[in-house]
């Protein structure tokens, strides 16, 4: 009798999620400016769901039936800032809900920021106990504070919170430029990054672009210097991925360049909704052209990823269920 495997999908993941919620947020956007088709927003929007619902279950029977490789994850130095995309994705997918199921989006946004708040202290009061390689000192330290703490910034507002909103924007805003300074001296004074790494670099677009959108829905009136400083660093956040794209590619493509969708995602984002709220100048400008930037960097990173599973080339592990009912947590 052939055993059934299950896929031990690693938390890294959940970065489909947010690509996802983030183009069909962009979408959303462009719907109400310049009048695109509003059911591409919506189909982005319900397959963002499916894959964070299959990725929950999927995530939920690795702790049930691989435990080990479960801690494994949770004790690397680098993987475990992953998990606290499951809290980020859940808060994406309960705005993405809202226009459906105000209940339902409140509901799951409060699991959302409950885990995420919750992650974050452990693994930041972990993070502060020192003993840490500086190798493995990457842009993943983001996640953890800074990505949970503008997501809900943003999430929480469009729920109708903005005080709550506001002390979570302060809790990411500054979370995001002691990290950066640490990173930064990691980056220009260590070791070079390990190839495998080099794809982490993608979250460094996120948090000024990420903050921008968080910064927009706390604050009310014509936009300020602060959020047009933000998408300027933004940019120049994606002017140098570009130029690391062939050093950060030496290994080939796989699942880690997820890690770019979330903040191409929202320095598209927060220009179209500058233009929703009455800017005038750069960011006219920018915004289509940063949208079609976005649509093409998920859409060509969505495609190699089917290829991948197509042709059976995505490497991850798998636990036998047969084999872990008699005894053996998994293989790899």
């Amino acid at each position: 009798m052939t055993a059934l495997k299950l896929p031990l999908v690693p938390a890294s993941f959940f970065g489909m999620v947010l690509g996802l919620s983030g183009l069909a947020n962009a979408w959303r956007v462009g719907a109400r400016i310049w009048r695109l088709p509003a059911l591409i927003g919506e189909v982005l929007t319900f397959i963002a769901l499916a894959v964070w619902l299959l990725l929950i279950v999927l995530y939920a029977l690795k702790w049930m039936m691989a435990r080990e490789e479960a801690f494994k994850e949770a004790a690397h130095p680098v993987q475990c800032c992953f998990i606290g995309l499951i809290g980020v994705a859940t808060m994406l997918v309960a705005g993405g809900l809202l226009p459906y199921s105000r209940i339902g989006a409140e509901t799951i946004f409060l699991i959302g920021a409950v885990y995420t708040l919750a992650f974050s202290v452990w693994r930041t009061g972990g993070l502060w106990q020192g003993e840490r390689d500086i190798a493995t000192t990457t842009a993943v330290l983001y996640l953890p504070s800074v990505a949970g703490s503008f997501v809900t910034a943003i999430v929480g507002a469009a729920l109708g919170f903005p005080q709550w909103a506001q002390l979570f924007f302060g809790a990411g805003f500054f979370a995001w430029l002691a990290i950066e300074s640490a990173l930064l001296h990691r980056l220009l004074t260590g070791p070079a990054l390990a190839a495998p790494l080099r794809p982490t670099l993608g979250i460094q677009l996120a948090p000024p672009a990420v903050g921008a959108l968080a910064y927009i829905g706390v604050t009310q009136g014509p936009p300020d210097m602060l959020v047009h400083a933000m998408i300027g660093y933004g940019l120049l956040q994606a002017l140098i991925m570009l130029r690391l794209l062939p050093w950060i590619m030496k290994e080939g493509f796989s699942p880690a360049y997820w890690a770019f969708t979330f903040g191409a995602t929202a320095l598209a984002t927060a220009p179209m909704r500058l233009v929703e709220r009455g800017d005038v100048g750069a960011v006219t400008q920018l915004a289509p052209i940063l949208f079609a930037a976005a649509n093409i960097v998920v859409g060509l990173i969505a495609l190699a990823t089917i290829w991948l599973i197509a042709n059976r080339k995505l490497v991850i592990g798998w636990v036998a269920l047969a084999d872990r009912a008699a005894g053996t947590v998994g293989q790899r």
